[in-house]
């Protein structure tokens, strides 16, 4: 058994998702606090192992539909690279340093973080199968990182982070379905079952909507007299335009690239992504900061 085998098992390309538990110390001005930050990263690090548990007990439940797929073929378990038993192993271990290290710093947060176990496993064996409730669960994990977020730095969240997150996370769940549903008319293989709920203009039109949706939500909440009076500037509706630019771009990718399976991976190689993601953080600390 390999360790490289064992990294690409892990996962460790999502780990980018987790960085939302360091907004509520970004939006909250105590980035630069560094009790707090040292605790946002523990977190980050407990929620990273926990995460990889699961998603190797994700890769375990679809060995099967995994070697049909067209890259996931290629993953640890499908592939054979790992056996199951070996899978386990690691994902056992995986868990309980995951959930020592949150306990550790936060019972509530580690709380939080079995409700996410819970509900993944309710996720891999029984809701991923029912369209709609799919993506939901997927946002809502992004949410509950979140709320792990806040409880290690004991930072209150504001409700505009938890439905911008929530709708920023249902957009993306959508681009992920709609590259199953290219795969299935391309090769004629559905890659999950769930797909029998979804077709190519009930997600274009879905992703249409969200996509207007979290614009619309971010400029609402950039403009807000609470939130003009708490940041103390009037100039935080500018950090709208790269919101709009990286809206565009996703939706770019998805009906023009056709290529939307993996948010994580958007984020990690596309440069045009990556340097609105960059401008957005610059400008809004600049202005918050």
């Amino acid at each position: 058994m390999k360790l490289s085998k064992i990294i690409q098992l892990m996962r460790p390309h999502q780990y980018v998702k987790n960085l939302f538990i360091f907004l509520p110390l970004f939006f909250a001005l105590k980035i630069t606090d560094i009790h707090l930050l040292s605790n946002s990263l523990i977190a980050f690090i407990a929620f990273s192992l926990t995460a990889s548990a699961v998603y190797i007990l994700n890769d375990y439940h679809d060995i099967d539909e995994d070697r049909e797929h067209p890259s996931k073929r290629d993953r640890p378990l499908a592939s054979g690279a790992i056996s199951k038993q070996q899978g386990i192993g690691i994902m056992l271990v995986l868990f309980g340093i995951g959930f020592l290290l949150m306990s550790i710093l936060s019972i509530k947060a580690a709380i939080i973080l079995i409700i996410y176990v819970v509900m993944n496993i309710l996720y891999s064996l029984w809701l991923k199968h029912i369209a709609i409730l799919d993506i939901i669960i997927i946002s809502i994990g992004f949410v509950l990182r979140l709320f792990i977020g806040s409880s290690v730095t004991h930072i209150e969240l504001s409700m505009w982070i938890v439905i911008m997150t929530f709708l920023l996370a249902l957009f993306m769940a959508l681009a992920k379905r709609r590259d199953d549903i290219l795969i299935y008319l391309d090769t004629g293989k559905k890659m999950r079952k769930v797909i029998d709920g979804y077709n190519l203009q009930f997600l274009d039109t879905a992703m249409s909507i969200m996509a207007s949706v979290v614009i619309v939500a971010y400029v609402i909440y950039t403009s807000s007299p609470e939130v003009v009076d708490r940041v103390d500037s009037h100039y935080l509706y500018l950090t709208s335009l790269f919101v709009i630019i990286g809206i565009m771009r996703y939706l770019q990718i998805a009906f023009v690239l056709q290529d939307s399976g993996s948010p994580t991976k958007i984020v990690l190689r596309d440069r045009f992504m990556q340097f609105t993601i960059v401008g957005w953080i610059i400008t809004f600390a600049w202005i918050l900061y």
